[in-house]
């Protein structure tokens, strides 16, 4: 497989170029997307969604309880769907925390305080339960447990990946598009949970479901997990997944089965967020992205990504947007990179731009 079509078939394969039904099942195939920057996560699953889903119809999906927002990868939050929070963090939880580990030493975090953070925490939230990220500092507070400089971010995050608490419903904004959720707790927010036979298997799986054409190096970069857990992943996974020529990079694998129907009348050019799941999840980016201009997306040195122009499944530029109160109308504007990436028309570049304004502005 070229360069070309590998592509071709992650375009596919990450439902953009065969959008998914709903929202929701959009948030399923994909199993988890970036989200640290809120607003970018919910475009990514509105970019893979028929129709024009606005962003009160993705906010809708997160108050009916179908998605949350945790730390269930790598340190880094993600949107997932609610049913698969548990078994993910199954795999990928206890691996955070000891990465974590040196940080908790220095702020004081140990089981004796975790417990005292979990107890307040459990505390304010049972019941039913919703508090915005101030409010839920201000209840660790009360109960003793400070949350000065990063202690307080440090003990949502042990909390998420400890299935504690996770991000549920939206809070509204007045004057512009909505940025935080609330703290909900797992149990009673989420606790009808899906628990797959061979929950290692499944993850792979759903990797490539969402991401194939890929490898067992992609899936340890974007799960976090050891290389040889990835493999023997991949190893699990062999009855559900086939192995298909590469570009380089070594094995990739797709879904057995059908894939997901294109449409005729996909765009030809997409103005994709932060931490993009077609750009960001592969070992060899190059394959996306020309390799001149891959500094110029990220990472980089502060770990940002930036929201990337793609055509034909290539990265040709990155685009900004304002999420200010009162500047969130204003257009986006593009910056294309010119050879040796595409240089797409300029019509079919504003055309995506305004997809996406008509997304946050609905």
């Amino acid at each position: 497989m070229d360069a070309a079509s590998l592509r071709r078939e992650r375009l596919r394969s990450q439902r953009l170029s065969a959008p998914a039904a709903t929202v929701a099942e959009a948030a399923s195939h994909m199993l988890a997307v970036q989200a640290q920057e809120f607003w970018g996560g919910r475009w990514a699953l509105a970019a893979r969604t028929r129709g024009s889903p606005t962003l009160s119809d993705v906010d809708a999906a997160f108050d009916r309880g179908d998605l949350v927002r945790a730390w269930t990868m790598r340190g880094t939050i993600h949107i997932v769907p609610a049913r698969d929070l548990a078994w993910v963090l199954s795999l990928t939880g206890a691996r955070q925390r000891q990465q974590a580990a040196g940080v908790h030493r220095a702020e004081g975090i140990d089981d004796a305080e975790s417990l005292r953070a979990e107890r307040a925490v459990r505390a304010a939230l049972r019941g039913g339960g919703r508090l915005t990220r101030a409010e839920l500092f201000a209840a660790l507070e009360a109960a003793g447990v400070s949350t000065a400089r990063q202690r307080g971010y440090h003990l949502l995050v042990m909390l998420s990946t400890r299935l504690v608490v996770c991000q549920g419903p939206v809070v509204p904004r007045a004057d512009g598009p909505t940025r935080e959720q609330s703290f909900v707790l797992v149990d009673e927010w989420a606790g009808e949970q899906d628990t797959p036979a061979d929950p290692l298997a499944a993850f792979f799986t759903r990797f490539v479901t969402g991401h194939g054409p890929a490898g067992a190096r992609d899936f340890a970069w974007w799960s976090g997990l050891p290389l040889g857990v990835a493999r023997a992943a991949a190893e699990a996974a062999a009855d559900e997944v086939e192995p298909v020529g590469g570009a380089g990079g070594g094995a990739r694998f797709v879904r057995r089965g059908p894939a997901p129907r294109r449409i005729g009348t996909a765009p030809p050019v997409l103005a994709l967020s932060p931490f993009e799941e077609l750009y960001l999840p592969y070992a060899d980016r190059a394959v996306m992205c020309p390799a001149p201009f891959l500094p110029e997306v990220g990472p980089s040195k502060n770990g940002m990504v930036r929201p990337i122009l793609v055509a034909d499944g290539e990265v040709c530029g990155v685009w900004s947007h304002s999420r200010a109160a009162g500047r969130h109308a204003v257009a986006p504007e593009a910056r294309l990179f010119g050879a040796p990436a595409a240089t797409p028309p300029s019509a079919d570049v504003a055309a995506a731009l305004a997809r996406f304004l008509r997304f946050v502005t609905s």
